[in-house]
């Protein structure tokens, strides 16, 4: 019995004052039923998370310590973290913080490891911290276990989260290989979490502490108290990047017609974003899949970015998140996309220093050049698999080969440093340029024009008839 005090003084210091009225699965049954008072000795309104703590005291989520502190600085361990969770979760669908965990206790052991089966009978948690609720809780823990206690809190910060992440000039200590990093990043799109710092890092791998865990936790229970991020996102300074040679579009979240798709695409890419953030309500598996096939469609007229394939998630709530890459490159795709415009940049200078490009050149003029560096300077790779580099223009600038996607997507990036509108257009397999040059729309293969011994420009220049041809799309 003397084991158990321990676990006993905890359960009686995180009583709960319960609504008069509660309603299932409902935000109301969150109340402050008491007010606080300088109840905790430790705690002073000069100190960090003060309102945090104090209404943690004042929706009952907690009394404290029994020598009467609260421990501000302390870890939190993960069965704590467990139980507050159990609790919130319990009054949310019962207005009682008891009643569910209590069907699950009893069992001799500790505390938390109710409230641990209570969640994990709800769905909220598995079995991956059943051997870990003595332990300190790390904050990508604590993450874990509060992402799934409350279902459709809104994502109040949502766009800029997305951008930010997407764009790593924000919460850059966050990656697809930290554990639990999609809860995390699910903490701040809803308010719980802005960091810790101006860039807004979590510190996912250090301790919890209470005061901190506080803070996420009555922010769960009262939306007033949930913040959002004061980031500036970088903006357009000129022709230096890849994400300056796309014209901006408008951000549509349920975009409809391909048009809509091509302006909510482009507000991604002008952004210097990789992933967009999609709502459909009641989307199913085949329309997500839809969705996804168009958007990355559209993704692939835009070869000079480099992007060829596409990561889709979707939940019952109709939110599709696309994350776009280049093939087996993951995180590096934005690596390999720098040194790319690097690259072609470079090239860009050289011509001109040259003289092969000169101000008094039509922007014909200024294609043929481009069309005629490409084919001299690149080797088809007729071994490439579909996960080859040779597929994006990084292929043709670091090795000098490419398939029809690199050689199309490097000679676009050219003419739209020098200003050329063009897109690519695929059809049968294969892809090529479509380019507007001094007034008149022109079709340019780069990849059959480099086909022979020497350059064959019958592939340059050509007319839709001309084009149609050779390839028809």
């Amino acid at each position: 019995m003397r084991r158990r005090i321990p676990a006993l003084l905890l359960a009686a210091a995180l009583l709960l004052t319960i609504p008069a009225y509660a309603a299932q699965d409902s935000q109301e049954n969150f109340v402050r039923g008491r007010a606080y008072s300088g109840q905790f000795s430790d705690l002073t309104t000069a100190s960090p998370f003060y309102d945090n703590v104090a209404a943690l005291y004042e929706y009952g989520l907690s009394g404290g310590r029994a020598d009467g502190t609260y421990g501000l600085q302390d870890p939190m361990t993960v069965g704590e973290v467990v139980i507050f969770a159990g609790r919130i979760r319990s009054i949310f669908r019962t207005g009682d913080a008891e009643r569910g965990p209590a069907a699950h206790g009893g069992d001799g052991g500790p505390v938390s490891a109710g409230y641990l089966r209570y969640l994990q009978a709800e769905g909220v948690l598995g079995t991956e911290l059943d051997a870990q609720l003595a332990a300190p809780a790390t904050r990508a823990q604590v993450a874990h276990v509060l992402a799934g206690v409350l279902p459709e809190m809104p994502l109040i910060n949502d766009q800029i989260v997305t951008e930010g992440y997407a764009s790593r000039k924000f919460i850059t200590d966050v990656s697809e290989y930290t554990p639990y990093y999609q809860d995390i990043l699910y903490l701040y799109r809803t308010g719980l979490s802005v960091g810790s710092d101006e860039t807004g890092s979590f510190l996912p791998e250090a301790p919890a502490t209470r005061g901190a865990a506080a803070a996420m936790l009555t922010r769960m229970v009262d939306p007033s108290l949930r913040l959002k991020p004061d980031w500036t996102l970088a903006e357009r300074t000129g022709g230096s990047t890849l994400a300056d040679l796309v014209p901006p579009g408008e951000y549509i979240p349920d975009p409809g017609t391909l048009e809509e798709m091509d302006e909510t695409v482009r507000h991604m890419l002008s952004g210097g974003s990789s992933v967009l953030a999609l709502q459909y309500p009641g989307i199913t598996a085949s329309e997500a899949r839809r969705v996804m096939e168009q958007a990355l469609g559209i993704v692939k007229t835009y070869c000079e970015q480099s992007y060829n394939s596409v990561y889709c998630t979707y939940n019952q709530a109709g939110r599709v998140t696309l994350t776009f890459s280049a093939a087996n490159l993951g995180e590096r795709t934005k690596e390999y996309r720098e040194e790319t415009m690097a690259a072609a940049l470079d090239i860009q200078r050289q011509l001109w220093e040259s003289g092969q490009l000169t101000s008094s050149m039509t922007d014909t003029e200024k294609a043929r050049v481009y069309f005629t560096w490409i084919c001299e300077n690149c080797t088809y790779d007729y071994n490439a698999g579909d996960k080859s580099l040779s597929h994006i223009p990084y292929g043709l600038f670091a090795n000098g080969t490419a398939v029809c996607d690199g050689y199309t997507g490097a000679y676009n990036l050219f003419l739209k440093l020098e200003g050329i509108s063009c897109t690519a257009l695929s059809g049968n397999g294969h892809i090529w340029t479509v380019a507007m040059l001094d007034g008149q729309e022109v079709h340019i293969d780069t990849t059959w024009g480099d086909t022979g011994d020497g350059v064959d420009y019958g592939f340059f220049a050509m007319t839709a008839a001309q084009s149609w041809a050779h390839h028809s799309w």
